[in-house]
């Protein structure tokens, strides 16, 4: 059983990093420019989103974690006793901690994340608090499937749990194929709780992405600094200016790395050209009315068990079961 004490490394899934260049080098050469968003969470991407979590204009985690706040017991009573935790991307172990502290007797936790360093930082200090829950962290890219460690304990169900929205940095097929991989993690009768962000005024969606602090863009820079290091490319940061923009017909915040003069960058070894005004997409955010969200869960193999909103209606919250 890993506790805090005995925490000092995670399952590596396998991960090809030939694959993992190829891919950067083919969104950077494609003609609209894009990186995944995976690679901003490295360590101090990872602290940056903690941040922007916090400010006064991000209202997706407030939100979710106040309905969790509302309605945990009924997700507790749901999910039942003996439950294995998977967590996709874990971050922050705030909305974790809250559902770990209200389920019966769950016998582990896992969470999955693509940057070590922070995921075995926060599953050290989750581990203090739960001394008794085994607790086993997975470094891997949670869209393709991983291997679950052994447990001490069999579980008598799958929980996979993915707060945050998240699911919203994927086009509508990536998340399709997402859920997918989560069903096939969670097996038949496990449930997946997801954060869900909903459409709304414009106004709040573009205050939301472009705060005032600058934490956002602060974040959405660091993505260069990831593969400066990573991959020994010559980015200037300063060469290139935060955009968040909100395409109403196609429901989603484009996030965008905008280069503000002609510029020339290598990426591991490929020399790569900037025109002026050219952009680098790093994220899209998509938002789903209820309805389709549980279509595309119902595509993926989950049958919606319960879904719950906030008064004004920005975010949801779903429980489904995979059938």
């Amino acid at each position: 059983m890993a506790d805090g004490a005995s925490i000092a490394s995670a399952h590596e899934a396998a991960r090809d990093a030939t694959d993992e260049v190829d891919a950067i080098l083919n969104g950077l050469t494609a003609p609209q420019k894009h990186i995944a968003p995976k690679y901003f969470y490295d360590e101090r991407g990872s602290e940056l989103f903690d941040r922007i979590c916090e400010l006064p204009e991000y209202y997706p985690t407030r939100t979710e974690l106040a309905l969790m706040r509302e309605h945990i017991h009924d997700i507790a009573n749901i999910v039942g006793p003996r439950a294995r935790v998977i967590e996709f991307g874990a971050g922050s172990t705030l909305k974790v901690r809250l559902l770990l502290d209200h389920l019966i007797d769950p016998v582990a936790y896992i969470p999955v994340d693509i940057s070590s360093d922070y995921l075995l930082k926060q599953a050290a200090a989750l581990a203090h608090d739960h001394p008794d829950l085994q607790i086993e962290p997975v470094c891997a890219d949670f869209m393709q499937p991983f291997k679950l460690p052994a447990l001490d304990v069999a579980p008598a169900r799958n929980l996979v749990f993915f707060p945050g929205s998240t699911i919203g940095n994927f086009t509508r097929r990536q998340a399709l194929e997402l859920l997918e991989v989560m069903a096939f993690e969670a097996h038949h009768d496990g449930l997946l709780l997801i954060g869900v962000d909903l459409r709304k005024d414009v106004a709040r969606l573009h205050a939301a992405y472009n705060d005032d602090a600058g934490v956002t863009a602060e974040f959405n820079l660091n993505v260069l600094a990831h593969l400066n290091r990573e991959l020994g490319a010559d980015f200037d940061l300063r060469g290139f200016r935060h955009e968040a923009i909100y395409d109403v017909d196609l429901g989603r915040i484009e996030m965008r790395l905008v280069s503000t003069r002609p510029q020339r960058v290598t990426v591991a070894g490929k020399r790569i050209d900037f025109a002026r005004g050219e952009y680098i997409i790093t994220e899209y955010s998509h938002k789903y009315s209820v309805e389709e969200f549980r279509t595309l869960a119902r595509q993926a193999g989950f049958a919606p068990t319960r879904a719950w909103c906030d008064a004004e209606r920005l975010f949801s919250v779903h429980l489904l079961t995979v059938q």
